[in-house]
């Protein structure tokens, strides 16, 4: 009686065995193909807002230069410590607009950015500490450029050099 019983339960411990397997196998690579599928349409909604923020911040870097600041400077009636102030003010107000954008970009990027922040202030202040006090605006805004230009790769050229390569490898 033992026998006969074990002749069918010999077999149907295989069958269900094999079966376990086999759905276990056929789950768990569903689950995979689920898994792929969501960071596929993850990524496919991440990339465009992390490229918008690649964007914003390689406008931030322009506009932080003291050439693209004096452009959109109107001199007439100010003082060279009104132009500072006003260039002071603009690298401030432009980076605190843009400080939401550190979290589209490596760490490596975001620093490179503040550096610029903090070298281009740290210019115009020194820029302005060996004019004469008496010196105008339009006088300020000169030595500034000239300073500017003869200063050789700029820290928002370093910065935006490292924005464009690393928005590259996430294209």
């Amino acid at each position: 009686m033992i026998g006969e019983l074990l002749k069918y339960i010999i077999p149907a411990l295989i069958v269900l065995g094999a079966t376990w397997l086999v759905l276990g196998k056929m789950l768990k690579e569903e689950r995979q193909k689920r898994e792929y599928e969501l960071r596929r349409q993850d990524r496919t909604n991440t990339i465009p807002m992390r490229l918008r923020g690649y964007e914003r911040l390689a406008l931030l870097l322009e506009r932080i230069t003291p050439e693209h600041m004096l452009m959109n400077t109107d001199f007439s009636g100010m003082t060279m410590q009104d132009l500072q102030r006003q260039l002071l003010q603009t690298v401030r107000l432009e980076t605190d607009h843009n400080l939401s954008q550190q979290i589209y970009v490596g760490d490596e990027v975001w620093q490179a950015v503040m550096l610029a922040k903090e070298e281009t202030l740290n210019f115009i202040n020194a820029v302005a500490l060996q004019m004469p006090k008496e010196s105008s605006a339009m006088q300020y805004a000169q030595t500034l450029l000239t300073a500017y230009a003869n200063n050789g790769e700029t820290p928002t050229q370093r910065a935006l050099h490292l924005l464009k390569e690393e928005a590259r490898k996430l294209i």
